[in-house]
Order: C-alpha cells, then structure tokens, then sequence
C-alpha cells in the first residue's frame, strides 16, 4: 500500500512523465489488453508473473498468479494472460476500473503500472425515450481510479459531427454542467436525419478516448412485415364478406313470392274492368 501511494505522489508532483506507469482507456464490451511490457525476450513462459489488481487503496485483490488466472476470482471467466503475459479483461465494464501491476519475479524494479478508465455514454435516466418527448439528456461518464481525483473542468467535454465543442446553448442542444467526470447534454429533436454526438476524454490536449451517440428521435409504427400481411388479410375477409352478403340479398329478392293481397288486389281490377266494359257494349247493340 505505501508503495501505491509513492507512485501516486510520484505521478502529483512530475504530470507528464512516463515510464512503467500507462493509462488505458476503453469502453464498455471492449476487449482489453493491459500490456507486461517489461518481460525478457529471453523468457520463454510467464511462470513468473502475477498481476495485482487495486479497486481502491484499501482493496488489493491477486488475478493471476504464476501465470495462471487465480480461479478465486469473481472475474476468472474474463480473464487470460496471453503469450506475451498481457493480462486480457473480456467484455470491460465499470467494474474493472482500477490501477493493475504486472510483477515479474520478487523483484518490483521492473514492475508495469496500468491505469484502466472506462468512458460511457447513455441517456438519463436510462429509460429516458426521446420519441416521446422530443429531447434526451445524455451523460457521459468516465469511470477511474477513485485515488487519480475528480476530472480537470472541461476535460470530458461534448463535440458535434463537425468536431466543433459544444458549450452553452445553441441550435438544438443545451449542455448542463460537468461534475467530477460526468459531463451532461439535452439534445432536442432536429429536422432530417437523427443527429451524432460525441463525448471525449482529453488530457493535455490528448483526446484519449471518445464514444458516440445517437438519439433515436425516429418515430415507429410499431408494425412487422406480418402485422401488414394479417392486415390485408382482415381487409380481404371483410370485402368477401360483404360481396356474398350482397349477393345473397340479391337473390332472395329476384326469387320473393307475390304476397295474398296484392294478388286478390289485381284480381279484383281485372274483374272490374271486364265488368265496365260489357254495358258499355250493350248499349252499342
């Protein structure tokens, strides 16, 4: 433990130098390969290595040791060592920040100090649907050391598809605040096609990692190709349903009987009018 707080005393006091100690950064679902740079070309195995792992000063946990991944850790499905005694970290998450050591040997003088950061990007809240209220505030994270401090002002910072910071208020975005390392932007919904942004990560003017994001302001219809297909299918049944209907009306009216008074009705006329007729021709003889 006082040999980690050296280091981050070293790292206070002389930003900008390098040597054994390295900064990785990745996003999350990547695969990470945190470098044991210090190996001899000479050494043909990686019997002699063991990696440490510090999630916080007071948490210092061994990954591999001898070589071998330790089966005791909540990781060991995750991780590998590979021909070079890289320690290899599937699938990076939030969880596997923190500062790493590759020791080779009893000897510390050729010890490898990794630094491993995530940045992430999502909206907030993460239910947050930007077709139902025509603007999402995203959030873009970077996950580190907790010892290494809060992030400089402006150090994670928003840039459009023109690389062009996006500061203040302008055309269709607002950008919140930063704190610590978490720097926060609405986006509203914008004419044509849904809009690209991107959050990075800089360091003495160094972009050291960047992630991109685009809010699906796309209005769906919710409906798959079978959804239309028993559609037209509705609409057909209903059509054929109203053609036969109208034909069988059709046909019971073609074919409906005379009713009993309209036919005693028109007898009666013909009887009348023979009856008129017959004095009529009477008279004439």
């Amino acid at each position: 433990m006082a040999r980690l707080g050296l280091i981050l005393i070293f790292m206070l006091q002389f930003e900008g130098i390098s040597g054994t100690i390295i900064f990785q950064y990745y996003r999350p679902g990547h695969d990470a390969t945190l470098p044991c740079a210090t190996i001899s070309s000479t050494e043909t195995t990686c019997s002699s290595v063991t990696w440490l792992y510090n999630k916080n000063v007071s948490q210092t946990s061994t990954e591999v040791e001898n070589g071998n991944v330790m089966k005791s850790s909540a990781r060991a499905a995750r991780l590998s060592v590979d021909t070079g005694c890289s320690l290899v970290i599937n699938k990076v998450t939030a969880e596997d920040v923190g500062f790493y050591t590759c020791q080779q040997g009893r000897s510390t003088s050729q010890d490898v100090d990794i630094f491993l950061s995530v940045l992430s990007v999502s909206p907030s809240p993460p239910d947050a649907d930007p077709k139902r209220d025509g603007e999402v505030t995203l959030e873009c994270s970077l996950s580190r050391y907790s010892n290494l401090g809060p992030c400089p002002q402006n150090s994670v910072r928003w840039v459009n598809e023109t690389g062009a910071a996006l500061l203040g208020e302008g055309v269709g975005y607002k950008f919140l605040r930063q704190t610590e390392c978490v720097s926060a932007l609405t986006v509203k919904r914008q004419s044509g096609n849904n809009r690209k942004y991107t959050c990075q990560f800089v360091d003495n003017n160094k972009i050291e990692i960047e992630a991109d994001y685009t809010p699906d302001f796309t209005e769906s219809t919710g409906w798959s190709p079978l959804s239309y297909v028993m559609l037209a299918l509705r609409i057909a049944g209903l059509i054929l349903m109203i053609v036969i209907t109208i034909h069988v009306i059709r046909i019971k009216w073609n074919t409906k009987p005379l009713d009993d008074d309209d036919s005693e009705n028109n007898d009666g006329d013909v009887q009348y009018e023979n009856d008129g007729a017959r004095p009529a021709a009477a008279r004439l003889h």
